[in-house]
């Protein structure tokens, strides 16, 4: 299949480099490390997601890597992503400490979390972390247009996904476009816009039309894109709900209602205002 392509049950797309990324992600940002991460992530996969992302930086990797061992769940049938937290020196010696508290051989994706220090310094320690055997795939994150451009210049191994905060409320389209046009998937963090977002009425209009959740919608929207998209829970029921978003679709109608909810202008930038 070539990269950008849908599989067959359009729950996951393939990446530049080949790899198969499921579409439909669990994030655990802000989920405290201990029995409330173990048991969101054991949630989710007992649901059917087969894709958590978890970062350095927030602290629960270990939680990560001992609800997938107890869940029963084969190692490769789940796809694992962390994050290289830039205020630390070297991307390949952080990837070891990552797998170490993840207790896995490799993880599927390794992102730079956010280009602190420029978009391009460590780009050298992750395409060794890839080298090495610890990360199957390197990718971005809160990385702009220009910053993908300026990192492209440099590389060796290009990113292959890019993951930006991006809902109907943040439609970075220009963002998208030039991530597309350079072969890199997007990833959706905070679709729900940490809960904001379900409040809308254009958004709960839509939903109790189809009789669905608003967040339901929210990530119907990314995937009718073919975006990446991780909706962050703690809570089984909407966990739950949050992966059954596979069995309906908005109309062309209802995604340019969505559209228009935008309050970025459809900026190329990945961020109003870096938090670095």
């Amino acid at each position: 299949m070539a990269a950008g392509e849908l599989t067959q049950d359009g729950r996951a797309r393939v990446l530049a480099d080949g790899n198969e990324i499921p579409l439909l992600a669990l994030g655990v940002w802000q989920v405290p490390d201990g029995p409330e991460c173990e048991d969101s992530v054991r949630w989710a996969l007992e649901a059917g997601y087969r894709h958590i992302d978890t970062a350095q930086a927030y602290g629960n990797e270990a939680s990560v890597g001992r609800a997938l061992r107890d869940s029963g769940v084969a190692r490769e049938d789940v796809f694992i992503t962390t994050k290289f937290y830039p205020g630390s020196k070297d991307p390949e010696a952080e990837a070891q400490r990552s797998l170490e508290r993840l207790g896995v051989d490799a993880v599927d994706l390794y992102i730079v979390h956010w280009p602190q220090g420029g978009p391009t310094w460590a780009w050298e320690g992750m395409q060794r972390a890839q080298r090495s055997g610890y990360a199957r795939s390197i990718g971005i994150s809160n990385f702009s247009a220009s910053e993908v451009d300026e990192l492209l210049k440099v590389a060796e191994v290009a990113p292959v996904v890019n993951q930006v905060q991006f809902s109907p409320f943040e439609f970075r389209r220009d963002l998208l476009t030039a991530c597309e046009a350079r072969g890199l998937a997007l990833e959706a963090y905070s679709p729900l816009g940490t809960g904001r977002h379900l409040r809308d009425p254009q958004v709960a209009e839509i939903a109790d039309r189809l009789n669905r959740t608003p967040a339901q919608v929210l990530i119907r929207w990314a995937l009718q894109r073919g975006l990446i998209v991780l909706p962050k829970s703690t809570h089984r029921e909407r966990i739950e709900q949050n992966a059954q978003v596979f069995d309906f679709e908005l109309t062309s109608a209802d995604v340019e209602a969505l559209d228009g909810l935008d309050a970025t202008g459809g900026t190329d930038r990945a961020l109003e205002q870096p938090w670095w």
